[in-house]
């Protein structure tokens, strides 16, 4: 499969702000997003914040991206994000059932990763979040976890549209930063 446009030159300071953030590299994805170097900014801004400047537990913060790439049918965002998770504490069962319809039925989760993955299936499929979900979150997360949580729900949402819309390939694995 080839995305449905021409990827960008990787030349020019926004390619370097995205290169940067990814340790050098540029994938399929930066190179798409570089026809717009406005909204390239914007996006290397966002999702290096949501990467490396939450105080949401890597654990928490990998559930929601593969959660969110499974809803969407995001294969580029699971093939980027499931090296990240793994090292993050998510097992094969963890992956297993985030595949699942009703993930959430399934008691493999902690009170906080239940929590959040119920928070990330209302947030990403219906938008509202019912107030007992809410407050299942609110049990585990400050007023600032919160606020990161409904972000990166949002975030990834974004990325997932995108990747899917342009009908990016996935990686050969994990994608830096």
């Amino acid at each position: 499969m080839t995305p449905r446009l021409p990827e960008a030159p990787g030349e020019g300071p926004t390619a370097d702000l995205l290169r940067a953030r990814r340790g050098g590299v540029l994938s399929t994805l930066d190179r798409l997003l570089l026809h717009s170097p406005p909204v390239a900014e914007g996006w290397n801004a966002l999702l290096g914040a949501l990467r490396g400047g939450t105080t949401l537990p890597a654990d928490l913060r990998e559930l929601v991206v593969l959660r969110v790439a499974v809803l969407a049918g995001a294969e580029f965002e699971w093939a980027a994000h499931e090296p990240i998770a793994r090292r993050a504490g998510l097992t094969d069962l963890h992956l297993r059932v985030l595949r699942a319809d009703d993930a959430t039925a399934e008691p493999v989760w902690t009170p906080a990763q239940a929590a959040v993955l119920a928070f990330t299936d209302a947030s990403a499929g219906a938008v509202t979040v019912p107030d007992p979900v809410f407050a299942a979150v609110r049990e585990h997360l400050d007023d600032r976890g919160v606020v990161e949580l409904a972000v990166l729900v949002g975030g990834y949402a974004m990325v997932a549209r995108f990747l899917v819309a342009l009908e990016i390939p996935p990686p050969e694995g994990e994608v830096p930063g």
